[in-house]
């Protein structure tokens, strides 16, 4: 008998029969990213569902109402210019591969702003944890009001 899949990724909002938990987000256009930086990215990244990259982390992430109050520009500084959030990325890639899914789009009621989607190796799990603890230890981390950290490995059996 065939078990049933842990978590499904699926497209569009149609929720299953039987689904105990849902979380909604859409994949939107690249936000506080220069051009440098986006070719950057894009010429490191490498795609989701590489068959190396067994193990995920699913990380919802609710930023504070001071975070949204702040204007584009603002948040911009915060995010790389003080938190360097995109070289701290960079450094990790290609091992891990990642996609963020915006929440906050389809409704401000969401219960997270932002659902991350990482993808890598056994091997690279220590990485994946220091990239965390960098990103967590940086100033646009106490714009963070909420975040669970979700690990999961996959059944290749």
């Amino acid at each position: 008998m065939d078990q049933p899949a842990a978590i499904s990724v699926l497209s569009g909002f149609e929720v299953p029969s039987g689904s105990l938990w849902t979380l909604r987000g859409i994949t939107s256009n690249v936000r506080y990213v220069e051009q440098e930086e986006k070719t950057a990215l894009q010429a490191k990244q490498e795609g989701l569902g590489r068959p190396a990259a067994t193990f995920a982390a699913l990380i919802p992430i609710r930023k504070s109402a001071a975070w949204w109050e702040l204007t584009q520009d603002e948040r911009r500084q915060i995010f790389e210019a003080q938190s360097q959030h995109i070289a701290i990325g960079l450094r990790y890639l290609p091992a891990i591969a990642r996609r963020l899914h915006h929440c906050r789009d389809i409704s401000e009621e969401e219960p997270f702003d932002f659902l991350t989607w990482f993808e890598y190796a056994p091997e690279h799990e220590a990485q994946f944890d220091h990239m965390l603890l960098e990103l967590r230890s940086s100033p646009e981390w106490r714009y963070v009001s909420r975040e669970v950290d979700i690990r999961l490995v996959k059944n290749v059996a």
